[in-house]
């Protein structure tokens, strides 16, 4: 039999700003909930944002991710630092394994982000953390404005942030691992970006050097990687709810996924990667699924 403490009304897997807003609202309602997180969280990676409310002078990712834990503290919320390796289907919810063991729930929120491809370059985690390798232009392309700035990757994706970023910089370089069809160099040369092969790439003196042509050395201030990403989508889709075609979940607008009681928020449902996207969806699925659950008249 499951450990009845092993059951709450709620279980939020992920513990980045979506996740942890999630359970703070759960908690506010009065439910029971617990997070469960791996410690990979995408905002981790930001070394401030300047864009996110409340911040004039900027905060930075694991910042505001201690707050928000400090916040779930207030709470009581228990905030686990596992991975779910799995979900099932209950007669009562659901049922996450985990290290520990099994936790059962009625609702779910999964909170499980994205995973930026990242290109191969010696000490890429120290050039993200200070900001010469970016992956979000939303978030901080007013930050590399009138900087040179290189686009890495191919397609319809790179193109698209290579025109985005050049709405910032007169200075943007698309590194194009494929040659370019006529249609593509086009609409590069509309849009006064400049291509050249992918080459080889090395960070060096606080720059992006780049070798790939018989032009020599080139140097940029600031890349940003086009590669794709991988979505954590995985546990839901294996109970069958939907995605579209780059594997994000599809939800209705309570973020209710396709599989009745498993909600999503964040990244891994939306295509624009912002803090406050992914807070507002947790907030719209914590009310949810705090109006789902049963009245309890002894609280």
């Amino acid at each position: 039999m499951q450990n009845p403490a092993d059951k709450v009304d709620c279980l939020v897997i992920g513990g980045g700003p979506a996740g942890l807003t999630a359970a703070i609202y759960l908690a506010r309602y009065r439910r029971t909930v617990r997070v469960f997180d791996d410690g990979r969280s995408r905002a981790a990676w930001i070394p401030k944002s300047h864009n996110y409310p409340g911040f004039p002078t900027g905060i930075s990712g694991r910042e505001l991710l201690d707050l928000l834990l400090r916040q779930t503290q207030a709470y009581g919320i228990s905030v686990l630092r596992e991975r779910v390796s799995a979900l099932e289907r209950t007669d009562g919810g659901f049922a996450a394994t985990h290290e520990r063991g099994r936790t059962c729930a009625s609702h779910i929120v999964l909170a499980t982000g994205i995973v930026d491809k990242a290109p191969d370059i010696a000490h890429i985690d120290d050039a993200v953390h200070s900001g010469i390798v970016r992956y979000c232009p939303v978030c901080d392309a007013y930050e590399a404005r009138d900087r040179s700035i290189a686009v890495l990757g191919s397609g319809a994706a790179a193109i698209a942030k290579a025109r985005f970023l050049r709405h910032y910089s007169r200075n943007v370089t698309l590194l194009s691992s494929q040659k370019l069809t006529s249609d593509e160099l086009a609409e590069t040369e509309a849009a006064d970006i400049a291509v050249c092969p992918a080459g080889v790439l090395e960070i060096s003196g606080g720059v992006v050097r780049h070798t790939g042509d018989a032009e020599g050395v080139r140097t940029f201030d600031v890349l940003y990687p086009a590669l794709g990403c991988e979505v954590a989508s995985g546990l839901a889709a294996e109970l069958g709810a939907a995605t579209n075609s780059v594997g994000c979940l599809k939800v209705d607008e309570h973020q209710c996924t396709g599989v009745e009681g498993i909600y999503a928020a964040g990244d891994v449902v939306s295509d624009l990667h912002q803090i406050t996207v992914a807070t507002g969806h947790s907030a719209i699925a914590a009310t949810h699924i705090h109006n789902a659950l049963p009245f309890d008249p002894r609280r």
